[in-house]
């Protein structure tokens, strides 16, 4: 349909007009479904006929909330950071061939020079958008738009070979597990079809508890048929006749979207009975748990199905004695949507990225420290410079990378220095460090080391199920010895304490949890060992994060005598006149803090 528009000085014809909307968890948190409110109420107000198109997010969550517009005659073009109230201005704007105050066009186009393409920027150009091709351009909770980007041509393929045919596909691949150590794919898949049993199950781990870890979730929510289809193929590969799909309650709207999946596939014969006309039948359920931790160790994540709470010892391990003690694949969400797409392009698409060890590509998230904080699927191999600097911009003016966090925290911490490692699963292992499922926490020079080993510490002893000694006590001591650094109140034999102990939980805890929980420690000790000894033996925070060790000040050349530091002092230790400068009293002062985030000019300062 063609509008002819009397907008501005001229008059221009607009076809087909085509407003993009992204609706994520990310992107709703920014306001998303607001602006989609004003998008709708510009359009009427303008006179404008057009199809707003619900997406997914592309993974620039800097960018939050966007927005793209398209039309015959004009590109594709993409705005950020949209607020409600822009949203008419932008659309005027766009159709009168205006494209001042857009981020990026998809594509060159001519007569639209200093908008720069979206391959221009680094953030896009140097990613390889393998499983994430689909993420903010189709709409996820239509099958439609998934089967003509060649949705489920993968799963086509697979049935017409022979069981033994898929996993040796999946073999030569390569693939490695996507959500911790890169176990073979196909190993677990040979091993449970070798097994004689009249019931097997696959299941998709949805479970994604690390902090700072994101892209499972931004994956199934913008494209979750992807994930879907892997995981049919999975089941017809070992002979599965059911499917889970374990998703956080916490996590709704992947939740939901999964379930949209399941129906359409259904309805279009994906699922169910005989499928596409095979001797196969499968179905799946989205399952969704109560959000532990635990749970993305696979024993437990079972247990949960299950109805219990807890992993248990190996052997003997899923693939032989699984879900109700039948044979059963756990794959997480990215390996999933690697399979359908690997089925979907073929072999060599796949295979030309990676290392020589580990094909493919990772979607990572970097968070913390940096400008654009986002999820980037690039070439294994990677550097995490890489990542941190070209793709996440690096930290803000005035600050420092000090480390990155990889692999949530049951990773390790590596040091500035070392920011040329490739992301790969063997190099990361011999620096203290995991892959995990692909989450870079960026810390800067204004953070405390031995406080962020103490955060993840505190993390993972929450979230222990308390079944082994070597976890439930262990950590907890970690985090006690911990708290006395921080204190000022340890030794250097406590040190040495830290890493005894840490190594001793690496070696005899149940699960992967337990064993992986000293990481941070370890780490931590081994690349800024020189920042715990300042804790023990000079009694001081250099980052002067650690209360205990930080005495607080006030500047007189900044104090205006407002008194607002007096008021808010719980114990009274700040004194002073008003239109005076003020003083703390150090021997009452109980360090915490409030007279430094109360102070309106600043004069507080940490010593």
């Amino acid at each position: 349909m063609s509008e002819a528009l009397e907008l501005g000085s001229g008059t221009r014809k607009i076809s087909e007009l085509i407003v993009r909307v992204p609706l994520a968890s990310c992107t709703l948190a920014a306001g998303a479904s607001k602006v989609l409110e004003s998008i709708e109420k510009a359009l009427g107000k303008l006179g404008l006929e057009a199809r707003v198109k619900k997406t997914g997010c592309m993974g620039l969550c800097y960018l939050d909330p966007w927005i793209e517009l398209e039309s015959r005659g004009l590109p594709p073009t993409i705005y950020a950071n949209v607020k409600p109230e822009q949203a008419e201005g932008i659309i005027r704007r766009y159709v009168e061939g205006d494209l001042s105050g857009a981020l990026a066009v998809r594509s060159e186009a001519s007569g639209f020079k200093g908008v720069p393409t979206l391959n221009s920027l680094p953030e896009w150009r140097l990613q390889v958008r393998y499983v994430s091709r689909n993420c903010g351009f189709i709409d996820p909770e239509s099958i439609e738009d998934y089967l003509r980007t060649g949705g489920y041509s993968g799963l086509k393929k697979a049935l017409k070979l022979g069981r033994e045919e898929v996993i040796e596909i999946v073999r030569k691949s390569g693939l490695r597990g996507r959500g911790g150590a890169g176990f073979p794919t196909w190993y677990k898949w040979r091993v449970a079809y070798e097994q004689r049993s009249d019931v097997k199950y696959v299941i998709c781990n949805g479970d994604e508890g690390d902090p700072g870890a994101f892209m499972n979730r931004l994956l199934a929510e913008s494209d979750p048929h992807r994930v879907l289809e892997g995981l049919i193929i999975a089941g017809y590969a070992i002979g599965a006749s059911r499917g889970y799909i374990f998703v956080r309650a916490e996590k709704p709207l992947m939740a939901d979207r999964l379930e949209v999946a399941v129906r359409q596939a259904r309805d279009y014969g994906f699922l169910g009975e005989k499928i596409l006309g095979t001797d196969f039948s499968f179905d799946v359920e989205v399952y969704r748990s109560a959000g532990a931790f635990v749970c993305g160790e696979e024993t437990a994540l079972i247990a949960a199905i299950e109805g219990r709470s807890r992993p248990r010892q190996r052997p003997p391990y899923p693939a032989t004695s699984g879900l109700w003690g039948k044979p059963t694949v756990i794959n997480n969400v990215e390996t999933l949507a690697h399979v359908a797409t690997i089925f979907q392009t073929g072999l060599d698409e796949f295979t030309k990225y990676g290392t020589e060890r580990s094909k493919g590509t990772k979607m990572f998230c970097v968070t913390g420290s940096v400008r654009k904080t986002g999820v980037y699927e690039v070439p294994i191999g990677t550097k995490i410079r890489t990542l941190v600097y070209e793709l996440a911009g690096g930290p803000p003016d005035g600050r420092s990378v000090k480390a990155v966090q990889v692999g949530g925290p049951s990773g390790g911490c590596i040091p500035a220095d070392l920011l040329d490692l490739e992301l790969d699963y063997e190099t990361l292992q011999s620096y203290g460090a995991i892959m995990g499922s692909g989450g870079l926490v960026v810390i800067d020079n204004t953070n405390c080391m031995v406080d962020v080993a103490k955060y993840f510490i505190t993390f993972t002893l929450a979230e222990s199920c308390g079944k082994c000694l070597p976890c439930r006590v262990g950590v907890k001591v970690l985090g006690d010895i911990l708290e006395k650094v921080a204190s000022g109140t340890a030794t250097l034999e406590d040190l040495e304490l830290l890493r005894e102990l840490g190594e001793s939980i690496m070696r005899s805890s149940l699960c992967a949890l337990g064993g992986t929980a000293p990481n941070p420690v370890l780490s931590t000790l081994r690349y800024f060992k020189n920042e715990y000894e300042e804790h023990v033996v000079m009694r001081r925070c250099p980052a002067k994060v650690c209360s205990r060790l930080v005495t607080y000040e006030i500047d007189p050349a900044r104090c205006r005598g407002c008194g607002q530091c007096a008021k808010n002092c719980p114990v009274s230790a700040i004194s002073g006149q008003p239109g005076k400068a003020f003083k703390i009293d150090t021997s009452r002062c109980t360090k915490c803090g409030q007279c430094l985030i109360i102070c309106p000019f600043g004069a507080v300062v940490k010593g």
